[in-house]
């Protein structure tokens, strides 16, 4: 529908317009350059008149357009003299230098955005601006499609990866970043003048460097942008992969990189890309780190890009030992029981390279508390153990004299990790006990077990289904599941020691010894057992030992296994004999269908996976407790006769309180001084809680008290006896319920 509008109205749009014709043409045009602008960053290079030769470069670049009109740039310049200094230490000319070299020089001084010196060292987030965190911003240069050699020789078209995990985005050209040093960031960091002289000894910190210039004018305000006048040229850096690629010195650690991490993978939008720019047809390849989990790819110029902008905060990080150090090492420890790498597992292949990488920026002065993935410090000496260090375009290089001492190769791990006759106890460990034996601050021993010693025990384990199995020796019925493995996890944890006091480093002695597990060992004339192997009177002989950084291993010609009897059997063992010490007490037990099932040799109270402590008075303190009533017995005079087998009900509580205060309740103690105190027995009170008794630990002496301020004392010797989690001492008094 037309709109009908009164002749009022249409006079009053008539005179506006009118009004308007009258206008000039300078007052009506709103896009006019304002006056008072600065000119944009090439004609305000040629107003300070020292920028003369940088002009020459900018126009072989063919970057004059981009730089005088419209953008958003910061332009590291340098001045006249720092060009005059870099053409006479690279003899070149000006009329020598190329339109492609003059577009590298020129897209490296090229920051996107315009910064000032203040707002330079804040960091982008997602969130808003983060003062003081940065050291890096991206340039407009970047390496793109380029010619590259497979390990088997072959020449590939390649494109370097841009993302650690997806490893490539067709949108993202991998550009490059530069390095800048303010004193609002090393102040943040912690950093000093010495962090910046350390990677470039020749320059002066002022403040405000950039890679290995100072800025001598800052914050230039440009049309297009922001400019800082530097006294170098510096130029665009290599990545981490790059600088090692031309560097012979590193070819052992390159070699490891390209031939077991590296793979081409053909892609058909970087392929049409490529065909597209040069008219070519050779079919491109993203150059991709996917064979092995590193820390980070070397060519991935991006950092993480978990957020779009956090290359401006951090940097990777590389220790790289030279041929001459890392030969020896490989032969020495990584190939001490195998051939070749060819053969050794994917996974300390990968452990050897993570451990000389890091996810973040390691300034010299901070390499004690810069950690790599597997949280471990740059255990390198920045005067005597570094050869080289450059700031590279993705990150930090540090050329070494040493390989970094990892964990995974230098503690009691290793030597079950680094020894395929023991993946078994590896994949064990693995599962329970490796961050424990790992850290290097605490000491261990380690009582290793060979695939062999498994497998003559009846277990195995399958790799393709994951399961573990176990065949009772004498027999062909193969079992599976969790009980399997979570046997022989006891078995391994019984294997290994703490010794915070190298307690095991001498073996022809006797002794008894607490495992990780709680468990206890004993040993004797270089020989071990644990309780399944007391069970059958067993020993294992030490074939050999080797040392580590937290401890020592000794190996060993079978099992440490545990035992599956319950206590009340061992008990039966020791009591048998009429002439043993432990026999009363085992009479009283055995007769006591309260205190004892004869059947599975379990005593009343105790439950299965509980640690137990049983201090077993002799036949003499049998006897005192016989006379004193506090066990039942027959006859009148101050010798009675122990009544073994009592029908009264009192009687039959007498024995089973006795038995019950002589059994420490989820304890296990031996006389090595490492715990006293207050401890529960298995007698309950009426409100249900376990009756006390007093225990003094001291190494080969242990005394305990009951309520009643009886003591007795553990007669050594003839205790430390094994069992299924527990001990059985022989102590010279009874406790009195």
């Amino acid at each position: 529908m037309r709109h009908q509008y009164p002749m009022r109205t249409f006079f009053i749009l008539f005179v506006a317009f009118s009004s308007l014709v009258s206008c000039t043409r300078e007052e009506l045009d709103i896009y006019a350059r304002p006056e008072g602008l600065e000119p944009p960053i090439y004609q305000q290079l040629q107003a300070k008149k020292n920028f003369n030769t940088l002009l020459q470069v900018i126009d072989k670049s063919g970057y004059q357009r981009t730089l005088s009109s419209a953008g958003y740039w910061t332009m590291f310049a340098p001045n006249d003299e720092a060009f005059t200094k870099y053409l006479q230490k690279n003899n070149l000319t000006v009329g020598t230098i190329d339109s492609t070299k003059a577009r590298e020089l020129i897209q490296y001084l090229l920051v996107y955005n315009a910064f000032d010196k203040d707002r330079l060292d804040d960091y982008q987030s997602t969130i808003g601006w983060v003062p003081s965190k940065a050291f890096r911003r991206r340039t407009a240069y970047y390496t793109g499609f380029y010619t590259d050699q497979t390990f088997d020789g072959a020449s590939v078209k390649a494109v370097a990866s841009n993302r650690n995990s997806t490893f490539y985005s067709t949108a993202d050209n991998n550009n490059k970043y530069l390095s800048y040093f303010t004193d609002n960031y090393f102040a943040d960091k912690g950093l000093t003048a010495a962090d910046y002289n350390y990677f470039y000894p020749s320059v002066p910190y002022t403040g405000f460097n950039v890679m290995d210039s100072k800025v001598v004018t800052k914050d230039i305000v440009a049309e297009n942008g922001m400019i800082h006048e530097v006294d170098n040229v510096f130029t665009a850096q290599p990545s981490i992969e790059e600088y090692l690629r031309n560097k012979p010195e590193y070819s052992e650690f390159k070699k490891i990189l390209e031939k077991y991490a590296v793979n081409f993978i053909p892609n058909a939008e970087a392929t049409k890309k490529y065909q597209i720019l040069t008219g070519k047809s050779d079919q491109v390849y993203i150059k991709s780190y996917s064979k092995q989990a590193l820390t980070f790819w070397p060519n991935n110029e991006n950092f993480t890009k978990f957020a779009d902008n956090d290359g401006q905060q951090e940097a990777w990080s590389i220790f790289v030992p030279t041929n001459e150090t890392l030969q020896p090492y490989l032969k020495n420890v990584i190939l001490e029981n195998y051939a070749s790498l060819d053969v050794v597992p994917s996974s300390i292949i990968a452990d050897l390279l993570n451990a000389h990488l890091w996810s973040s920026g390691v300034w010299p002065s901070k390499f004690k508390s810069s950690f790599n993935g597997f949280g471990e410090e740059a255990r390198f000496d920045p005067v005597a153990n570094v050869v080289e260090k450059k700031i590279l375009s993705n990150g930090f290089f540090y050329g070494t004299n040493k390989v970094q001492e990892t964990n995974v190769f230098s503690t009691v791990y290793a030597k079950a990790y680094l020894d395929p006759k023991y993946s078994i106890m590896t994949r064990l460990l693995n599962l329970d006990l490796r961050p424990t034996i790992l850290n290097p601050k605490f000491n261990y021993t380690v009582f290793m077990m060979s695939d062999d010693a498994f497998k003559t025990a009846g277990y195995d384990y399958d790799g393709a289904k994951n399961e573990w199995g176990y065949t009772a020796p004498g027999t062909t019925t193969r079992t599976v599941g969790d009980i399997n493995r979570n046997n022989l996890l006891r078995i391994v944890a019984t294997s290994v020691i703490p010794t915070p006091n190298n307690e095991l480093d001498n073996l022809n002695k006797d002794g008894i010894i607490d495992a990780s597990n709680g468990e206890y060992i004993k040993y004797s004339q270089n020989k071990v057992y644990s309780a399944g192997l007391a069970d059958i009177s067993k020993t294992l002989t030490i074939l050999g030992s080797k040392s580590a950084s937290n401890g020592k291993v000794y190996y060993t010609d079978g099992l440490l296994n545990f035992t599956a009897l319950n206590i009340g059997k061992h008990i039966e063992t020791l009591g048998t004999a009429t002439t043993s010490p432990f026999n009363f007490f085992w009479q009283f037990l055995k007769n006591s269908a309260n205190a004892y099932n004869a059947t599975t040799g379990e005593i009343t109270g105790t439950a299965s996976g509980s640690f137990y402590t049983v201090f077993v008075p002799d036949n003499a303190a049998i006897q005192a407790a016989v006379n004193a009533g506090v066990l039942p017995g027959t006859g009148t005079g101050a010798v009675k006769t122990p009544n073994f087998n009592p029908t009264t009900n009192d009687d039959k509580l007498k024995v089973l309180n006795f038995i019950s205060y002589h059994v420490l309740n989820k304890k296990s103690l031996i006389p090595d001084g490492k715990e006293s105190g207050s401890m529960e027995t298995l007698l309950k009170d009426n409100t249900g809680d376990g009756i006390r008794v007093t225990v003094i630990n001291s190494v080969g002496a242990m005394q305990v008290t009951d309520r009643n301020s009886r003591k007795s004392v553990v007669n050594v010797a003839k205790s430390n006896n094994l069992s299924n989690r527990a001990v059985i001492h022989l102590v010279d008094n009874y406790l009195q319920p």
